[in-house]
């Protein structure tokens, strides 16, 4: 897919690999990006920059709210963007309102935008959908149990529609990085991760960098979207050996513990 005059909507755009995808697409041309984002004054603040863009304020689990972003563009949805995710450095003993705020916002969102967007990009023979996962959708994270799980099911969901409408024309990436440079990684940030273990696992990128992979595999139409290359030996080491997988993992665990006491 090539972005020049396509219109886009990118959900968690204010900040971080959203403001990063927006600023790229519109520097490679696309007619109108769409910045959606709950914090409406970071939207407003990204599309100030872009000659192209227009913020809407959007909390990505309210379908009233995906629809105002998805008719702000004015016109056909090319590239839809579910970008935005929120984490927690929870276990199983997490309360059922964290776990439902995080599924609302990793995985329903997703089934959301493409409810609203599938029977158009049907009429029309073609659209396109990039899920922001994480390598913890084909791995694991140590440490967020939620996270780890609405990642999965977003990889999932995201699959599933490239299996059912791929021969349709509709496309499907799945972005699927380890360390980035943004809130959710840092300490101080709203959302908070197990840092130390995902920096140790590969190099943190900026967000820029990954929106530059995402523009590579968006031309290429790939399903995964890999800024970082080594995610995909460790998904095929999973996939080949998964009891060694596992106890690698458990040990990993036990250090972190270990740090932890």
């Amino acid at each position: 897919m090539e972005i020049g005059g396509k219109n886009v909507v990118v959900t968690g755009g204010a900040s971080g690999i959203g403001r990063a995808l927006a600023r790229c697409f519109a520097a490679s041309g696309a007619a109108r990006v769409v910045v959606a984002d709950r914090d409406g004054a970071g939207a407003e603040a990204v599309a100030a920059e872009l000659d192209v863009a227009t913020a809407v304020e959007c909390d990505v689990s309210d379908e009233a709210d995906v629809l105002r972003a998805i008719a702000a563009v004015d016109g056909p949805v090319d590239l839809f963007c579910a970008n935005a995710g929120i984490a927690d450095g929870a276990d199983e003993q997490a309360p059922d309102e964290l776990w439902d705020r995080i599924f609302a916002v990793n995985v329903r969102s997703h089934v959301i935008a493409a409810r609203l967007l599938v029977p158009d990009w049907l009429d029309r023979g073609r659209g396109y959908f990039l899920a922001t996962a994480s390598a913890a959708g084909l791995l694991t994270q140590i440490g967020s149990a939620p996270y780890a799980v609405t990642k999965h099911a977003a990889v999932a969901f995201a699959e599933w529609l490239s299996v059912t409408y791929g021969a349709r024309g509709i496309g499907v990436s799945c972005l699927c990085p380890m360390g980035v440079n943004t809130r959710m990684l840092n300490p101080g940030g709203d959302d908070v991760l197990p840092a130390a273990v995902v920096k140790a696992a590969g190099d943190v990128l900026e967000p820029h960098e990954v929106a530059a992979a995402v523009m590579e595999g968006l031309r290429a139409e790939r399903f995964l979207i890999l800024p970082h290359p080594e995610v995909l030996t460790f998904f095929q080491r999973k996939a080949s050996d998964y009891e060694r997988w596992l106890a690698g993992m458990r040990r990993l665990q036990a250090n972190v513990d270990a740090v932890a006491g």
